[in-house]
């Protein structure tokens, strides 16, 4: 009776370490770009902005001012945007530094349960970010992305997209 007890105790153990062990670094950086993706849903460009460095600068050459300009415009007669962060792959990582790459899905409208009826595709990116530690925070302090077909998603990501539209069919 005493190792029943035990065990369960044990096991009680193993089961709860992971949920209340303590976030990794890794763990941030990922928590940044789900973040920044809820901030685009509530259209807070002010919060949004906080997420990214200083010397920020995209493939583009625009500066922080510049990505403000840019997601304002976006935001501009749009209602209902849903973002939906499908998977990401951190593709490096440095004390301080890191990199990585995320699939996203992007629409907009009020209309977001009749779009899931009938079956019509978000406009899905690849963003690819490298952050750097400041402080506390993981800032974004470059950012490159690029409208993707369906073939083109990581696999995990095709995965989650056809959970979310299950008429989802990638062309071959």
């Amino acid at each position: 009776m005493r190792s029943n007890a035990l065990f369960l105790a044990f096991l009680a153990a193993v089961l709860c370490y992971p949920s209340c062990r303590r976030g990794t670094e890794e763990d941030d950086v990922l928590g940044t770009v789900d973040s920044l993706a809820r901030l685009a849903e509530k259209k807070d460009i002010e919060s949004m902005m906080a997420c990214f460095a200083g010397d920020f600068s995209d493939f583009e050459g625009r500066d922080k001012s510049g990505l403000r300009s840019l997601v304002s415009s976006y935001f501009t007669g749009r209602t209902g945007i849903v973002a939906h962060k499908l998977s990401s792959r951190i593709i490096d990582f440095r004390p301080g530094k890191a990199s990585l790459e995320a699939d996203v899905a992007l629409s907009s409208g009020g209309a977001q349960a009749l779009r899931r009826l009938i079956r019509i595709s978000p406009d899905v990116y690849r963003i690819r970010v490298d952050l750097t530690k400041s402080e506390e925070d993981w800032l974004i302090s470059y950012a490159e992305w690029a409208s993707i077909g369906l073939s083109d998603l990581f696999p995990e990501s095709l995965l989650q997209l056809r959970e979310l539209f299950p008429g989802t069919q990638v062309e071959k």
